[in-house]
Order: structure tokens, then sequence, then C-alpha cells
């Protein structure tokens, strides 16, 4: 064996020792519990006895024929489908709108961000003294401009749009600051020369700001989807999963699988369905963004 061959066997070694404490931390604390609760999911766990039975896909079939399990889904879907673009859009616009020096500016920054960092807790109580049916901040306001007042929370339509509005109050903070970020690593003297060029504000936008944040649009984009995708507690303290179950999400239909039917292994089971679902939603975010990539060069 050469020497160069044995350098390189050692600097590859080398590497792996630095890269081990990493990996079986990992290892142990992701590895083990997903393939842990793959496994419960393939098992009907009686926990009275902590003796569990091999089902196989049961629980999947089960979950199938579950008209709540589909409708969790469902209301899951539809949620992320209104808070991401909510999200992603008005974090662009804020960032956009604040990305200039002052005070003024500085102090809006705080402002926005400022939200993000209370409670889920604090959130839903400010949220609850608001949107009170009869003395709420909402009401009083519909009252003195002559309206009929109206309780979002009570309505099937209004309650889930109404969740994602108090949603976007509480998390548009830190995509905001991602986008402020991004925007400030921009050259200056590219919208110098654009502006020489006489370029509108929009020409500016759409061929020198957008595919300069590409990459942080699709970091956002993807933080946000996995983010909604996840919702629980926010409808937990606001509305509990109604009215008529229009927004229950999927996570509060495992954590009743769970902790108030103790099924362990269909809880199990549809804790690896969401989480099927987030490895989807991932990889079709990384494929229009690696086609996008594709088209501009």
């Amino acid at each position: 064996m050469s020497a160069a061959l044995m350098r390189e066997i050692r600097r590859s070694w080398v590497g792996w020792l630095f890269v081990a404490p990493f990996l079986i931390f990992y290892f142990a604390l992701m590895g083990l519990p997903l393939a842990k609760g793959l496994w419960l999911s393939l098992q009907a766990v009686d926990l009275l006895s902590n003796i569990g039975r091999f089902v196989g896909f049961g629980n999947f079939l089960d979950l199938a024929q579950d008209e709540a399990a589909r409708r969790a889904l469902l209301n899951t879907i539809l949620f992320a489908c209104i808070g991401t673009p909510l999200m992603v859009g008005t974090g662009l616009a804020l960032a956009l709108a604040l990305n200039r020096p002052g005070r003024s500016s500085a102090l809006l920054r705080g402002v926005f961000f400022g939200a993000s960092v209370l409670s889920v807790t604090v959130v839903t109580l400010i949220w609850r003294l608001v949107l009170m049916p009869d003395s709420g901040l909402l009401a009083n306001t519909m009252k003195a401009a002559a309206l009929t007042p109206i309780a979002p929370l009570s309505s099937e339509w209004l309650a889930l749009p109404m969740v994602a509005l108090v949603t976007l109050w509480w998390g548009v903070g830190l995509p905001m600051m991602l986008f402020l970020a991004a925007l400030q690593q921009i050259p200056s003297d590219v919208f110098e020369a654009a502006a020489l060029d006489n370029a509108s504000r929009w020409q500016c936008l759409r061929r020198i700001t957008l595919p300069a944040i590409r990459r942080t649009l699709v970091l956002v984009a993807i933080t946000q989807l996995m983010a909604q995708l996840q919702v629980f507690g926010q409808i937990q303290l606001l509305t509990q999963g109604g009215p008529n179950n229009s927004t229950r999400p999927f996570v509060m239909f495992v954590f009743e699988a769970m902790f108030e039917q103790w099924s362990l292994g269909y809880a199990a089971a549809a804790a690896q369905l969401l989480f099927a679902l987030l490895l989807l939603c991932v990889s079709v975010q990384h494929w229009f963004e690696r086609r996008s990539q594709e088209a501009l060069t």
C-alpha cells in the first residue's frame, strides 16, 4: 500500500473522529426515537400491561377509515395553505418596507419582532380578549361603527382563518428578520446601476431583489410550511378544535389519541403519517427550487 494512500486513509479517519460525537448524539436523540415510533406504529399496545401485539399496517388502515383523522388532516393542510403564504408574503413586504436606515425603521422592526418572543399562552390570552363575542375589542369596534358584532372563533368558516391571522401576528417577526438580513447582503451599486437604466421599482424587485434572496425565500417557505403543519398550541387554547371540529389539527388528533384514548400504537401511526407529510412537503419545495435554478442557468 502506497504512502499516499495511507495518508488519505488516515486523513479520512481523522475527519470521521471529529464528526463522531455529533453523529452519536444525533442517532441517539433522533434516529432511535424515529425507529421506536415506527415500530410502535405497527403494534397495538396496552399501556396498562405494557404489552404490544403486532398488527402490521392495521393502525394505518384504521387511520384511512377514520373520519376524524381525515378531517384533522384536511384542517392541517388548509391551515398550512393559508398560513404559509401569509407568513412569507407579509414577512417579505415588511422587510422591503423597513430595509432603510433611521430610528423609525429600527423601532418598527422591534415592534414587529417583539410579538414573536411571547409565549403561545400570552398570545392566545391577548387575542381572547380581542375576540370575545360581546365585550371584546373587535365587538366594541364594530358596535362603534354601527355594525353587527361577529364572533369569528364561533364560526366554522371564520375560525381557521382567524387562527391563521393570530399566528401571523405572533410569528411574522422571524421571517421579516430573515428577509432583512438577505436584503442587506445585496450590493447597493446594483440598484444604482438599475436606477441609471430607468428601471422601475417593480422591475428592480422582479429582476434584482427576488433572484438575489431566492435561497432565503425557499428557507422561509420550508420552515414556515413545517411550522404550520405542526400547529397545535394556539388552536388548543383558542378554539380547542371547534366549532364542530372545524379547526382540529392533526397534531391535536395525535395528542388526543395518545393522552385521552390511550392508543399508543394508533397515535404513533398518526405521528408517522404527519412525519411523511412533512417529508413530502420539503421534497416538493426542494424540487421546485432545483427546477428554478436549472431554469436560471
